[in-house]
């Protein structure tokens, strides 16, 4: 492991501790950019994650949900569901990376958020961002009104 790596992985575990004390993640929004920046701008690959919350917005738990390509990760709603009563969330908040460098996100990335959305209503889940990270500038659908 080079000392980028360690320093990284370092980061993330400091971030990750604090993201866990955080008792409302909506009080502390930039310590939950922060981490999402770290774990995902590295990555070369679209990974697709959810940062599940209980329902005092307290964080559960980050977990990766689907890997893709440099382009492209296929998810699952049913598979996002099972995470959801998994953890017993009350509301997530998504998170995915776009390796091109662009926050900007494509018609796939509305449509996934949508279908999500829906889904997750189904099992009494609130879907409240889902940000795109790109490099070290991340973009929320939620400040966007796209949520």
């Amino acid at each position: 492991m080079t000392s980028e790596e360690t320093i990284i992985e370092q980061a993330l575990e400091i971030l990750a501790a604090r993201l866990k004390q955080i008792s409302d993640v909506l009080s502390s929004p930039q310590t939950v950019r922060k981490y999402l920046i770290v774990k995902l701008a590295q990555e070369e690959r679209e990974i697709f994650g959810a940062v599940w919350l209980n329902v005092r917005n307290g964080v559960i738990a980050y977990e990766d949900i689907a890997f893709g390509t440099l382009a492209h990760a296929s998810v699952y709603p049913r598979e996002v569901v099972k995470s959801a009563l998994k953890h017993n969330a009350a509301s997530v908040i998504f998170v995915h990376n776009h390796p091109s460098g662009s926050t900007e996100p494509s018609r796939a990335d509305e449509a996934l958020t949508a279908a999500l959305k829906s889904a997750l209503a189904l099992v009494d889940v609130r879907v409240l961002d889902h940000f795109i990270v790109a490099g070290t500038e991340i973009m929320s659908f939620a400040e966007r009104g796209q949520i």
